[in-house]
Parts: C-alpha cells; sequence; structure tokens
C-alpha cells in the first residue's frame, strides 16, 4: 500500500505548474525571488513601475523559465487596477502572490518631509492591502485545503527593532514594515478559510538598489552588527520564498520570518 503521507524530499518545494506573480520583480529582492520561482519550474509574472526595465528583466529572465512583464505602479489605484486585469487576461488562476514593491526614505526627524512619509506609507502598505484584496478571486480559483495559495509580504528585520546603523531617520520604514508583518496576521486569519496562507520574511540587508548606498557607505558596520558578520546571500532570500510557496510550506500560516542573519535580535 502506498503511503500518501509520505516525504518525497525531490518534489517538496518544487512549484511546477504553478503561478507567480511578484511585484518590485524587476531587481533586487524581487528578482532573486522570480529567479528561483522560475527554477523551481513556476511560470513567473513580474511587474515594476519602468516598462522598459520590467521587459528587459523578464526577457533576461526567460531563459530560466517562463517570465512575462505586467509593468505597473501599484501605488497607483487606476494602475493597480489595470494590473489585476491584464493578469486576469493571462490566466485564470494565481498561486503565489509576492508582494515586494516598496520604498524607503531618510531623512533627519526635525526636516522629515511629510511628502516622503506618506509615500512610503502608501506604497509598503495600502498598496499591498488593496492589491492583494483585488487578487483574491484568482488565488482563491484553484487554492484547496491541501494546496492553498499563497500571499508571501516583504517586511524587514526594521519592522523587528529599530533601527540605529544608518546614522539616519527612516521613520515611515521601519513604521511601515511592523505593519506589513502586523497586516500579515490579520490577513492570514482572514484568508484562512478561502485555502490562502499569508506569511512575511522580514529581510535584513542583500545587495539591492535600495541598499545600494547603504553598504557602499555602512557595510563594516552593518557586517559587525550581524551575528553571522555579514549580508544575506541570494540563494538565501530565493530559499525562504520557495519554501513558503512550496508544499514544504502549506501549513505555515501567519509567521514573520527574519532573514536577518540574527540582527534583529543582537
Amino acid at each position: 500500500m502506498t503511503d500518501t503521507n509520505a516525504i518525497n524530499v525531490s518534489t517538496l518545494f518544487d512549484l511546477s505548474g504553478k503561478t507567480a506573480l511578484v511585484t518590485g520583480g524587476s531587481r533586487g529582492i524581487g528578482k532573486l525571488i522570480a529567479e528561483g520561482y522560475l527554477q523551481a519550474g513556476a511560470t513567473v509574472y513580474i511587474s515594476s513601475r519602468k516598462a522598459e526595465v520590467c521587459d528587459a528583466v523578464a526577457a533576461e529572465l526567460s531563459s530560466l523559465g517562463p517570465c512575462h512583464s505586467l509593468p505597473a505602479d501599484v501605488a497607483d489605484d487606476a494602475d493597480r487596477s489595470r494590473l489585476v486585469a491584464a493578469l486576469s487576461e493571462e490566466t485564470d488562476h494565481l498561486d503565489i502572490l509576492v508582494n515586494n514593491a516598496g520604498a524607503t526614505w531618510g531623512a533627519p526627524y526635525e526636516e522629515f518631509p511629510e511628502s516622503g512619509f506618506r509615500k512610503v506609507l502608501e506604497l509598503n502598505v495600502t498598496a499591498l492591502f488593496f492589491l492583494t484584496r483585488d487578487l483574491t478571486p484568482l488565488l482563491t480559483s484553484s487554492a484547496s485545503v491541501q494546496n492553498p495559495a499563497r500571499v508571501i509580504n516583504i517586511g524587514s528585520m526594521d519592522g523587528l527593532h529599530v533601527p540605529t546603523v544608518l546614522q539616519t531617520g527612516t521613520f515611515p520604514y521601519s513604521a511601515s514594515k511592523a505593519a506589513v508583518h502586523h497586516l500579515t496576521r490579520t490577513l492570514a486569519v482572514e484568508l484562512a478559510s478561502k485555502q490562502i496562507t499569508v506569511n512575511a520574511v522580514a529581510p535584513g540587508f542583500f545587495e539591492s538598489k535600495m541598499t545600494e548606498a547603504s553598504l557602499a557607505n555602512f557595510q563594516d558596520q552593518i557586517e559587525q552588527n550581524c551575528p553571522l558578520g555579514r549580508i544575506g546571500r541570494p540563494e538565501e532570500m530565493a530559499g525562504i520564498a520557495i519554501y513558503l510557496a512550496s508544499r514544504a510550506g502549506a501549513y505555515t500560516n501567519g509567521t514573520v520570518i527574519p532573514v536577518d542573519g540574527g540582527t534583529c535580535i543582537s
């Protein structure tokens, strides 16, 4: 008799037949996740604001598997609606949504601009909520008890501790990522009955456009501040995202997983 509960490690992290959307997928952490998903067998749609960049990266990543460009500014209501409509025309289901698009802003406390504060909260929190809500019908269309759809939100270690190493106030970024973490928990409760799991990853420093200046100016301090003494490697971000999207992560729900070498607890 075949044991249907037997562990088959060779397929445990396989994403063959899965369809994923990765926002902010043309660079940095989003691109790393898209690359990992393609190599694990998924069909991947990437979205970012600049159409020419999104198109070029999708063409580049197509050497790894089917990768498609759907440019959009998810912080813009009309553009976000166009993204949902365009994805719905391409596929009748969505297995994995990675909410990675985000922004940061640094300025001294006394001089912090209201426009910058609002921009960061709007993209990092508000857009994430409404894109998830508007894609819920696609996420539920092929979800099941044994094979739930996945929402993976990209938070930050800065939403778990008070960052000081950069010596510049990033007040809305830290607040927004803390909000993403708790929104992840509330959405996990809300969407569980629809067979959708919701989890968050809280990265530390990885090489990306967002961290380029920080690493150029403070990499020694950043590494000293990390118990493992280094920044993250590409496979470590791809790996956690594949786990959460795969059969291995099907019973993980409402979690916030730091991937920061222990920085947020040091």
